[in-house]
């Protein structure tokens, strides 16, 4: 699904009880997960709440909210980033990198201007949650590509380069390119078997 899509859903406990609205996204250190959402109230006057909910508290995401087991899950910021390989007094939180990746350059390996991001592609896996993470950019194609000032959707990688205002993708990345969902998650197998073979 698209990130923009996430975007104000309702967060709801298992108890039917409305918490809160999803306001921003928040991506893993490395831009290659969603480490989790900041918050809004609920309501016409309600501003940004001062908790955020971890990825790791999520029961479920859907098309119509996202489901938590209890208001419990929700989190002060400084605990987004904490390990889950850690536990107890002594968990550290991960080194915090929350750069905005829309509007964002995209550039190959070889240095072709790609487009800029205007949305993020993310997929689901797994039970309660499971793992989130971000498989593709949807971007406004540059000149270097054959189908200029459109939109289209780029594969990613398993892992990710970023520096400053710039995401740097394999060049190879171009040929798996797909012009809407359907069939895009072939595109990302696809992509991503065909970079372990040249490994």
């Amino acid at each position: 699904m698209r990130s923009s899509e996430i975007a104000k859903l309702p967060v709801v406990t298992f108890a039917g009880e409305d918490v809160a609205q999803v306001k921003d996204i928040v991506y893993a250190p490395d831009g290659g997960a969603v480490a989790g959402f900041t918050l809004a109230g609920r309501g016409l006057f309600s501003g940004p709440k001062k908790e955020v909910m971890p990825w790791r508290s999520v029961a479920a995401l859907g098309s119509d909210a996202v489901m938590i087991l209890s208001e419990d899950a929700l989190t002060p910021p400084d605990q987004m980033f904490t390990s889950t390989e850690q536990d107890g007094e002594d968990a550290e939180p991960a080194p915090e990198r929350r750069g905005d990746i829309l509007g964002s350059t995209v550039l190959t390996d070889t240095g072709t201007d790609l487009g800029t991001v205007v949305d993020v592609i993310i997929e689901v896996s797994g039970r309660n949650g499971g793992q989130c993470d971000v498989v593709g950019y949807e971007i406004k194609s540059s000149e270097s590509m054959k189908n200029k000032g459109a939109t289209v959707l780029i594969p990613l990688p398993d892992t990710l380069a970023a520096s400053g205002e710039h995401l740097m993708v394999p060049a190879s990345a171009t040929d798996f390119v797909r012009d809407d969902l359907a069939g895009f998650g072939a595109a990302v197998d696809a992509f991503r078997a065909q970079l372990k073979g040249t490994r």
